[in-house]
């Protein structure tokens, strides 16, 4: 301290004394550096990622009229995941642009399911079917990418695997600014979302036009899955089990059902990359392979519980 003083009187100095005691007291940690830098981006990214699949499943469900709705299982979220790996492999100039390629590349996938089912009207067992079928076809095509780069964890085989381990605040952030769009946009169209539970006819009495509906809840549907995806990658079955958790808690009111499967859904993803994280720690499991795990049996469950006749 002494001598500090001196130099401060001196003016021999180079340096303010508040800069002088930032770097006497305030000293370099790895500790936090790696809490910071790695765990909290992951944890938010988790969070936004669950809310957002939740949410567009809840909505999917609503377009529908399907509880078996899932953006994985139609092939919104292979589709998605397609382009964005495409983008990565073949186009890195186009890396910033990847969560909007990503987006048009769900819709695309989201048309062709629904044009591929439509013969006379839609059943609800051709949408799982075609959705199926698009999605087996996008995942084939993703695996061939990331065989051909390498299998390595970064670029294509993160978005494969739903690996959100070497994730970053500039992830964040881009996810940020699209899934804060897409749900506060759902919270919008949760009225049309309760009137489309009704018959056709009966929505169309009430005022609602059923069509121009069913166009803007998809395609909020459509950019929260697709988003998701390009940054935290394929998400199997949270899209089908948490909306059906929160239904079993709240009800099928979507101004409630809504906001709750955010809350829910951001639990959930994130319990499931907690848990792959630390149950065969140093190693760690996918959140995805953690969900299919729990989501494959819960599937089963619900076609065998349910009462309605998807044929």
């Amino acid at each position: 301290m002494v001598l500090f003083i001196f130099a401060v009187n001196t003016g021999s100095l180079k340096v303010t004394p508040s800069e002088l005691f930032s770097g006497l007291f305030i000293e370099y940690n790895p500790d936090v550096a790696t809490i910071y830098d790695l765990r909290f981006p992951r944890i938010f990214i988790a969070m936004l990622g669950g809310a957002a699949t939740a949410v567009s499943g809840v909505l999917l469900q609503a377009v529908m009229k399907n509880p078996l709705a899932d953006p994985g299982i139609i092939g919104v979220s292979s589709g998605a995941s397609l382009v964005a790996v495409i983008v990565t492999a073949f186009f890195p100039s186009l890396f910033f642009l990847t969560p909007m390629l990503a987006f048009i590349g769900g819709l695309v996938a989201f048309l062709l399911v629904y044009s591929l089912s439509w013969k006379g009207g839609l059943s609800p067992l051709r949408i799982i079917l075609v959705g199926v079928a698009v999605n087996a076809l996008c995942t084939g095509l993703m695996s061939a990418f990331n065989s051909a780069t390498g299998s390595s964890y970064t670029g294509v085989a993160s978005i494969v695997n739903a690996n959100i381990t070497q994730k970053t605040w500039d992830d964040f952030q881009t996810l940020a600014v699209y899934v804060v769009i897409g749900l506060v946009a759902s919270f919008f169209v949760t009225n049309q979302c309760n009137l489309l539970s009704l018959e056709d006819k009966t929505a169309r009495s009430l005022g609602m036009n059923v069509t121009r509906s069913r166009i803007v809840i998809s395609v909020i549907a459509v950019l929260l899955a697709s988003i998701s995806t390009a940054v935290v990658g394929a998400i199997s079955f949270l899209g089908l089990i948490v909306p059906h958790i929160a239904r079993l808690l709240v009800g099928s009111n979507h101004k409630v059902l809504v906001p709750y499967s955010i809350l829910l859904g951001a639990f959930t993803l994130l319990l499931a990359d907690t848990i792959g994280r630390t149950v065969a720690s140093p190693y760690e499991i996918s959140a995805a392979v953690v969900m299919s795990v729990i989501g494959g049996p819960f599937f089963i469950f619900l076609l065998r519980r349910s009462k309605q006749n998807y044929a």
